[in-house]
């Protein structure tokens, strides 16, 4: 596995439960602004990573589960974040700003 995907899954083992980030504040957050792409690519590969991954909380800039196909079934990625009190209409997080975790202030310390 690449230094790369192990920086992002590090992270993203960081989300509590009942926030979402986007794939851009990943890649700003290791220092690779601009690599959103790269990191829906470590997302997609995150099923087959121990420990467990909680893809499911990254989304796209605009708060929709653009990730959900790359789950065991298109439903699962929703189904989750609404087990976690999220609400989802037609594929986009309702009130994501307040549901996105600002994760430069939470982690940076």
């Amino acid at each position: 596995m690449n230094d790369f995907y192990e920086k992002v899954y590090a992270v993203v083992r960081k989300i509590p439960k009942g926030k979402v980030v986007s794939y851009g504040d990943i890649a700003e957050f290791i220092g690779t602004r601009g690599s959103a792409r790269t990191v829906g690519y470590a997302m997609n590969n995150a099923h087959n990573v121990s420990p467990t991954v909680p893809a499911h909380r990254v989304v796209n800039r605009n708060g929709l589960l653009t990730g959900k196909h790359h789950f065991e079934f298109p439903t699962l990625m929703q189904e989750l974040l609404e087990s976690e009190g999220i609400e989802i209409i037609n594929d986009q997080i309702q009130n994501f700003e307040k549901v996105r975790w600002k994760i430069k202030l939470k982690l940076k310390a």
